[in-house]
């Protein structure tokens, strides 16, 4: 498993945390060099058990095609090639309607077999809210691009607990993305984090966080739409059609080691964790190796984020058996077989059900 994080972008959406930097003219450049430095030195700790590429940001689709295939090339180069049975890239609508079909197709002849678009709402007005730089037609757009490119494994994101999102454009939003029928949705509950602006607004009294019932009936509106759509709910945040979970992302919660390359890129061994500083250049490395406690934590708290649940000697191996039987009384916990799990319906306050086994 191979993360590659690129950290440009066009410009900010209001609510984002994550590193990245304004794409300046000839940044890429710079960039790709570093990436192609790291990949050659760091080769002997990428793991080919599972197979998968990951380009994620920031927004991946601003690189040229000449730094991807560089980077390609590279991985190549140490033998860590494709093909990749996932090869995800994430793209903003706007990039794929400015660059056009000819883009999107070289991005297939690259190997990737996987697109992840960005959409977040098909709401013009939340769209401008956000400093989202495509409205509803580009989102819409973009995603027919995709499919005309020859993409049969595309995922699109969506942001639902804003306070000045109602449930009736949440629900227009929902209907018109299962009309283009993606493979894969992910939808995040907003939150304010860091120091961005957001944030900044929230503390000036400019803005005020959507009340928990609301966060919780949009979730349940979702969850019950998307079933009704055919999409396995398998994980807290991720639907699937039959078939096209994300391979990648599930590395992640099966805790598969895997090698994140760019700054502020994170990666895990197996047994410790290690980071990226963020700067575009010259981004040093910092590892830590994890307890014995801090492994059992993980372990249990990715498992639980799933519907396929925990392994149950681990579970209660590791937990108090009145906080089993409890969270079990309470319907908050389910033992299927040799598995724990979240139930569907208490997927929304799972983290406060982790946090009481562990």
């Amino acid at each position: 498993m191979i993360y590659i994080h690129v950290p440009f972008c066009k410009s900010f959406c209001i609510y984002c945390d994550f590193y990245s930097e304004i794409a300046a003219d000839g940044a890429a450049e710079g960039y790709t060099r570093e990436i192609c430095r790291e990949i050659r030195e760091r080769s002997a700790e990428m793991d080919d058990s599972l197979k998968t590429l990951y380009f994620g940001g920031g927004t991946p689709s601003v690189l040229p095609l000449s730094s991807l295939t560089r980077i390609l090339l590279t991985l190549e180069e140490v033998g860590h090639g494709g093909p990749y049975e996932e090869f995800t890239i994430e793209v903003n609508p706007e990039d794929l309607v400015e660059k056009g079909l000819p883009y999107v197709e070289s991005l297939r002849k690259l190997g990737v077999n996987r697109i992840s678009i960005g959409m977040q709402s098909l709401n013009d007005e939340l769209l401008h809210w956000m400093n989202r730089r495509h409205n509803a037609e580009g989102a819409l757009k973009a995603f027919h691009l995709a499919r005309e490119a020859g993409f049969e494994n595309i995922s699109v994101d969506l942001i639902f607990g804003l306070s000045n999102l109602s449930d009736a454009v949440w629900e227009d939003t929902i209907r018109q993305v299962l009309e283009l029928g993606p493979e894969h949705i992910s939808c995040y509950q907003l939150t304010v984090e860091g120091d961005n602006v957001l944030a900044m607004r929230l503390e000036a009294g400019e803005y005020e966080e959507a009340p928990e019932e609301v966060c919780a009936r949009q979730y349940q509106i979702l969850c019950e739409r998307l079933a009704w759509a055919g999409y396995e709910h398998y994980e807290i945040s991720n639907f699937a059609r039959p078939g096209f979970q994300a391979v990648h992302n599930g590395g992640y919660w099966a805790r598969r080691p895997y090698v994140g390359l760019g700054p502020s890129a994170h990666s895990f061994s197996g047994k410790g964790r290690s980071w990226n500083s963020e700067e575009l250049t010259g981004y040093k490395l910092t590892r830590e190796e994890l307890s014995v406690e801090d492994e059992k934590v993980e372990t249990l708290m990715l498992a639980l984020r799933t519907a396929r649940g925990a392994d149950a000697e681990f579970l209660e191996a590791n937990c108090l058996k009145e906080d089993i039987d409890r969270l079990m009384s309470q319907g908050a916990l389910q033992k299927t077989g040799r598995r724990y799990r979240i139930p569907e319906d208490h997927f929304f306050v799972s983290d406060e059900i982790i946090r009481e086994l562990i």
